[in-house]
Formats: structure tokens, C-alpha cells, sequence
């Protein structure tokens, strides 16, 4: 089982996010600036939802790479995995909303599952339970750690600009979502790649030497 600290994760997250800043700021600038075209939309999306797994692998990404025509091809089995999730989700919500939290931490790799591994929905939504079983707490406390830090970010920056002027106080808010956006992606990069590394196979034991009775 993956050894998940959530002081580990934040940090090695705030770090893989600084290193690719620039890339995922410009990427998510792109997104935003080409979200109101159809179906290149979708392809923008699906790419911006991958970044955590090209993160997890140590790559170096381009802002562009949002608009590569594979992830449009991924289009049919993204849509059948988050329709599937959100009923499900919705209807566990109706049992005291705990049960809708629980379900989404489960399956809270799934997303990055099928695009990184190429399985069926069903296959990532299964795969992701099992990964996250014994983890939930720690996701939830880094999910909550991440939260806290982009209130705060809004609080006091926001707070400053909308006290100065209303259309400046948005423009600020935007700008510390996106800069904020890479430490999120980092975390959550840093938690899949824990979660499906592969454990080190412990060195096979030697055979015991066979000591011959003396004559």
C-alpha cells in the first residue's frame, strides 16, 4: 500500500508546481481563451484534466499541448466515465451527502486512470477504489489544505483589489486562481503517481548453505 503523508504531498507539490509554472499557467490561458470554441473545447479539457498524470511522470509540458487531436479521441470514453460518476455521486448525496464524499474520493483517480492507462471507464472508476481504499482521509486533508490556501490567497489579495476597485478586484482574483492552479496540480500529480508506483521487489532470499556432516 502507498505510504501517502499529506506534508509530503504539499510540499513535493508546491514544488513540481513552481518547476512548471509557466507551462501550466500559459496551458490554462489557452483553455480559458478557447473554451467557447465547440469541440476543440472538449479536447482542451480532457488535456487540462490529464495534467496531474504528465506531472506524476516528470515531464515537461508545452501550454500547446492542450490542443494534440488525441485527447478529442478520448472523447466518447471521458464523457461515459463522468456521466457514470456524477449519478452515482448524486445519488449517494441523497443519503446525507457523506456517503457522495466517500464515492468521489474513491473514484477521484479514475479520471487520470483511463487517461494514462487506456482502460475502460468501468476499469478506471474499479482500479481508482482500490487505489484510494485505506487513503481518503489523507486526500480529503490535502484537498482541505489546498482549499484553506486559495481562501486565504482570495481573502487577502482579492480583498485588497476589490477595496481599491470592483473591475480590479476581479482581475486580481483571476490571477491568483491561475497562479494557484500548478500548486493544485502538483499535489494531485504527486498523490497519483504515490498511488500507482509499484512497490520495490524485496531481493529473493538466498538458499541456506547445505553443511556436509564431517566423516
Amino acid at each position: 500500500m502507498a505510504n501517502l503523508s499529506v506534508k509530503a504531498i504539499i510540499s513535493d507539490g508546491f514544488a513540481i508546481g513552481v518547476k512548471n509554472a509557466a507551462s501550466l499557467i500559459g496551458a490554462t490561458v489557452l483553455w480559458i481563451l478557447t473554451i467557447w470554441i465547440p469541440y476543440i473545447n472538449v479536447g482542451t479539457t480532457i488535456a487540462m484534466c490529464s495534467i496531474p498524470v504528465a506531472l506524476s511522470k516528470g515531464k515537461v509540458l508545452s501550454p500547446t499541448f492542450i490542443f494534440d487531436s488525441k485527447y478529442r479521441k478520448q472523447m466518447g470514453d471521458y464523457f461515459i466515465l463522468q456521466g457514470l460518476s456524477a449519478m452515482a455521486i448524486f445519488t449517494a448525496f441523497l443519503f446525507l451527502v457523506i456517503p457522495a464524499y466517500v464515492l468521489a474520493y474513491s473514484w477521484s483517480q479514475a479520471i487520470y486512470l483511463l487517461l494514462d492507462k487506456e482502460i475502460t471507464p468501468t476499469d478506471a472508476l474499479t482500479t481508482s477504489n482500490k487505489l484510494t481504499y485505506g487513503h481518503k482521509w489523507t486526500l480529503f486533508g490535502v484537498d482541505l489544505l489546498i482549499g484553506i490556501i486559495v481562501c486565504l490567497a482570495f481573502l487577502i489579495f482579492g480583498g485588497i483589489a476589490l477595496a481599491i476597485n470592483n473591475t480590479f478586484g476581479i482581475i486580481v482574483m483571476v490571477i491568483v486562481f491561475v497562479l494557484v492552479l500548478p500548486f493544485s496540480m502538483g499535489c494531485h500529480g504527486i498523490i497519483y503517481k504515490q498511488l500507482t508506483e509499484e512497490p520495490a521487489a524485496e531481493p529473493a532470499a538466498e538458499p541456506a548453505e547445505v553443511v556436509e556432516p564431517e566423516a
